[in-house]
């Protein structure tokens, strides 16, 4: 695998595009001891988009507006409500005549003829993920059960991840104006940024990405690394292993069970990536010098 950088154009282009996340405030500054304003200010945004199956409705994420329709093909596979990208026909915006208010926060999902859907088991399923289940053991035992662990032969060196902290930063439009969003990016594995996005949570900006690979077909993801802003959850490391990423990197630290999860699915975390220094955890036979 190739360590030189080659950004794409989809990255720049999504970087330097008008941010529909980003909502104009009133802000009044107060610093050594002086006030400054009132003064107009950016703030991400942060909206409800509730995902229906079909008219019924499934979840209810807290979002930035963007990427919707990836968001949501991001959830559905990361999550399991789908086996694949290919069981979904379309996904769109969705106007609710009874909730006028609820424009622009819709989006509709529709399964491809013969898909069956058993709604009772996906709330139960959702519920038990969104609280990270009754324990760390069967949490590990239920996620590898639904996805297994990688069988992907992919090697990093360690110079592949010095400068994508940079990389990644300097494609964040929404944060360089709000200083208030997560970022993710997939890398491919010659080091290009194939696709960079922002959301105030975490876990949407990961899906937002995986959205974007789901849509082109691009899973699974055998030999990419998920790149993300902040620290490394149990979360982002499960949908990671959904789409089949060998490598989750951070410029902050993995939490105890993100690291558990990488150790048996075969993930290699890389932590506090900054300057040229990191940490690996799992599996860290990924990484190695050549």
């Amino acid at each position: 695998m190739s360590d030189a950088p080659n950004d794409s154009d989809d990255a720049r282009a999504h970087a330097d595009e008008p941010h529909e996340g980003v909502v104009a405030v009133v802000v009044e500054r107060h610093a050594s001891g002086r006030t400054r304003g009132p003064e107009q200010d950016c703030v991400a945004s942060e909206e409800p988009l509730e995902i229906q199956l079909g008219a019924t409705p499934l979840a209810v994420l807290m979002r930035t507006p963007g990427a919707d329709e990836e968001l949501a093909l991001g959830f559905l596979v990361t999550e399991r409500v789908v086996a694949s990208a290919a069981e979904v026909a379309s996904i769109h915006p969705c106007s609710v005549v009874s909730r006028p208010e609820a424009e622009g926060n819709v989006v509709r999902v529709l399964l491809r003829e013969g898909v069956a859907v058993d709604f009772e088991r996906l709330r139960r399923n959702l519920y038990a993920s969104a609280s990270c289940g009754i324990c760390g053991k069967a949490t590990l035992e239920n996620v590898l059960e639904i996805s297994p662990p990688l069988d992907d032969p992919a090697r990093f060196a360690p110079s592949f991840f010095v400068g994508l902290p940079e990389r990644l930063r300097a494609a964040q439009a929404g944060f360089e104006r709000t200083g208030g969003l997560h970022a993710a990016a997939l890398v491919a594995p010659d080091g290009a940024l194939l696709a960079v996005r922002e959301d105030v949570g975490r876990h949407n900006a990961v899906d937002k990405v995986i959205g974007f690979a789901a849509r082109g077909g691009q899973l699974p993801l055998a030999g990419h690394v998920l790149l993300v802003s902040g620290r490394i959850s149990y979360e982002i490391a499960q949908k990671a292993l959904a789409a089949r990423i060998p490598v989750i990197a951070a410029v902050s630290a993995p939490s105890s069970l993100a690291v558990d999860l990488a150790e048996a699915a075969g993930i290699a975390l890389v932590g506090f990536l900054r300057g040229g220094s990191f940490n690996v955890y799992g599996a860290r036979e990924r990484i190695a010098a050549r």
